[in-house]
């Protein structure tokens, strides 16, 4: 089997684009290569910012030959049939074979394929995957009519350590041939790399100031962040992202230290964090590698050996830009305080939140509205301190600060909040207000926090699947997904005792039926007669969506979620509890008894309903001629009603249920339902109807497989 290697080389590819290239390259030779008839597997890859190297393994020098047959029309048919027959196989009719079948005599056209040649088609492989390559973006450049996110410098191919010849046409008479050698590192580039397989070029391009793999060059820039770190004895302020975009941006990484004027050591941590990163791809330090705790020192990795000299006046380079920036950020944090954090609140007025939605002036009050009436349902919870932090969550939005780095929107209105002498519960509240963002991040700390929270994500529900602007397959452009997973986070970790159905409701009721909120603001005119009837639905699909990530099985997630009501999402804390508890539950011997006793119970019903039989779940006791029958009726009379809702309560329905698996297994092993008498017989599957309506209430049994 023979081993293709492929290299590209162009100018910079943007950092956020290379993984997806990488292995959009690969796919697309395996997937031409595959259609051909060949073997083809993705082998190793590396990605640079100006490099892109992929290993095809398991390739055919040659396939077989093939024929292949064709039956065409009966030989009496008219010529016409015939001879487009012919047309069609591109074969003349003195090559077509008479053959007599059960039908009658036909036309057979016997066609042979000489086998694909691997080095024939590499070229017109490789040229197709370029040509019609999936860049988001792309452009082209001087007369040339391919289009690359960069322009292309050079096309590398090899099969087995030789070169292969071939060309790429660019189009407007330019060409690039296939070659065999890559550029090092455009600073210090000598002479070019001659390759021949994947180990060797990630050696020798190493030699020549290029670490073409991600993962190693991630790796690097790590080591020498923590190690030029530990030089003033401190550690670096993790930022997944920011390494993921760095390690996308440079070659040859060297990391460098600067200082931070100490006149700007007073601004926020977030601000001095996200104006380094944003605008210099710098990264903080601290003593304890937590952002909140910053000192005055950063970090930038260059694209270029390592010189004392060089280093320094980089750093000083980079002080002298960042102080700079910093100023710009100390005179919108200066400003913006100037003006208490109310005062913006008018200014939100002139600010469309969405066109049928209002403006986020409406968006905010609709959100202290309906904060103050969750937090009336709450013990403990203050409505009117719940009212004033959703009444000012949004107000930052207009502040100088945010408008520079919108990144820290919630925060600065938490800072300006506090400034302005609000009370910790509103600032806090205003802060995490916007959390959690994504599944790693965590729901908001305080309970004002994730009643905004909660206040702000369900008013964004409503709206936008009140005006129809509902997600469709891969589309969500309004997040509306991580809306609604926001919300079931809060309810169950933060274990808030709220119903989704009635703060639906509530908020639906909000918008008014006449396009006016309570507050008597409008909506432009855009009012909800009630919930959109595909919301609760919704909802529920993303709760469906996290238990399934949680590593639950799909038939019990919908065991569980079948006992909502229809058209809600009832108790989302219930559901993820007994999801849960009926998981672990299923996993133990009783569990796996039960759930086979449920089969048996199940199919034997479904079978007599099926002829017609009449089944009612009462029994008489009196019928009862063996043991078991009255033994499995007092365990289902045992049985809970199946409405339990706490932790506790669930847990003693999944410990009746394993009380259950015993009896009926007994039941079974002893009793014989289609007894000679009707009336046992009846009132033994009468039991069974009671058994399974008492599991019924507890989950719905009929979703698990087998």
């Amino acid at each position: 089997m023979s081993t293709l290697f492929v290299e590209l080389g162009c100018e910079e590819i943007p950092a956020r684009l290379q993984k997806k290239a990488i292995s959009d390259l690969a796919n697309g030779l395996c997937d031409r290569l595959a259609a051909l008839g060949f073997t083809a597997a993705p082998g190793r890859l590396a990605v640079s910012p100006r490099h892109m190297a992929v290993e095809v393994t398991g390739l055919e020098a040659v396939l077989p030959d093939r024929s292949e047959e064709r039956r065409g029309p009966r030989t009496d048919a008219p010529d016409k049939a015939i001879d487009g027959f012919c047309q069609s196989a591109g074969i003349s009719r003195d090559q077509l074979e008479s053959r007599d079948t059960e039908k009658g005599t036909f036309y057979f056209a016997v066609l042979h394929q000489a086998g694909a040649v691997l080095t024939e088609v590499l070229a017109s492989v490789i040229a197709q995957t370029i040509t019609t390559f999936p860049w988001p973006k792309s452009q082209r450049w001087a007369d040339t009519t391919i289009s690359w996110v960069r322009p292309l410098h050079s096309v590398n191919v090899l099969l087995d350590g030789q070169a292969v010849t071939g060309q790429l046409d660019l189009g407007g008479g330019m060409a690039i041939e296939f070659g065999a050698a890559a550029l090092g590192h455009p600073f210090y580039a000598d002479t070019p790399v001659s390759l021949s397989d994947f180990d060797s070029y990630l050696r020798d391009m190493k030699a020549a100031r290029v670490l073409v793999d991600h993962a190693d060059r991630r790796a690097v820039i790590q080591a020498q962040l923590t190690d030029v770190a530990a030089t003033k004895s401190l550690h670096p302020v993790a930022d997944d992202g920011l390494l993921d975009e760095i390690t996308g941006l440079v070659e040859w990484p060297n990391t460098i230290i600067g200082r931070i004027d100490p006149a700007f050591m007073a601004l926020p941590p977030e601000v001095l964090v996200t104006s380094m990163r944003v605008h210099q791809k710098f990264f903080a330090l601290s003593e304890t590698g937590a952002a909140d705790q910053l000192a005055p020192y950063f970090m930038t990795v260059a694209n270029r050996v390592s010189d004392p000299a060089n280093d320094s006046l980089i750093a000083a380079g980079n002080e002298r830009v960042l102080r700079a920036r910093l100023s710009d950020a100390r005179f919108f944090y200066d400003q913006d305080r100037a003006t208490p954090l109310a005062g913006y609140t008018d200014r939100l007025s002139a600010v469309t939140f969405y066109d049928g939605l209002g403006t986020v002036a409406q968006k905010a009050e609709r959100m202290a509205a309906l904060a103050g009436v969750m937090a009336g349902r709450l013990d403990g919870a203050d409505p009117d301190v719940a009212r004033r932090a959703a009444r000012l969550a949004k107000a930052d939005l207009v502040t100088g600060m945010v408008g520079e780095f919108p990144e820290l929107q919630g925060i600065m209105g938490g800072y300006y909040a506090a400034a302005a002498g609000e009370g910790a519960d509103v600032a806090d509240a205003i802060t995490d207000h916007y959390r959690p963002q994504g599944p790693s991040d965590a729901i908001p700390a305080t309970l004002y926090g994730r009643l905004v929270s909660l206040a702000d994500k369900i008013d964004t529900l409503v709206g936008f699947f009140g005006i129809g602007a509902k997600p469709t397959g891969s589309r969500d452009p309004f997040a509306l997904r991580r809306a609604a997973l926001g919300v079931l986070r809060i309810l169950d970790e933060g274990d808030v005792d709220l119903s989704v159905d009635a703060l639906l409701a509530d908020a639906a009721a909000l918008y008014g039926t006449d396009g006016h909120g309570t507050d008597g603001q409008g909506t432009d005119g855009q009012g909800f007669d009630g919930v959109d009837t595909d919301l609760p639905g919704f909802i529920l699909d993303r709760l469906r969506v996290r238990l399934r990530d949680a590593g639950l099985g799909h038939d019990v997630v919908a065991a569980a979620l079948a006992m909502a009501p229809d058209g809600a999402v009832g108790d989302v804390r219930r559901w993820v509890r007994l999801a849960t508890a009926l998981d672990a539950f299923l996993q133990t011997e009783d569990g796996a008894l039960l759930a086979g006793g449920w089969r048996r119970v199940a199919s034997i019903l479904a079978a007599e309903e099926k002829k017609g039989t009449p089944i009612t779940s009462g029994c008489d006791q009196e019928l009862f001629a063996d043991p078991a029958e009255a033994a499995l009726y007092q365990a289902v009379a045992d049985l809970p009603d199946g409405a339990g809702r706490d932790q506790q309560t669930i847990h003693a329905a999944m410990q009746a249920l394993a009380a259950l698996s015993g009896p009926i297994n007994r039941f079974f092993d002893t009793v014989v339902v289609n007894a000679d008498d009707d009336a046992v017989r009846a009132n033994r599957l009468s039991l069974l109807a009671a058994v399974r309506e008492a599991m019924q209430t507890i989950a719905d049994f009929s979703q698990l497989e087998g």
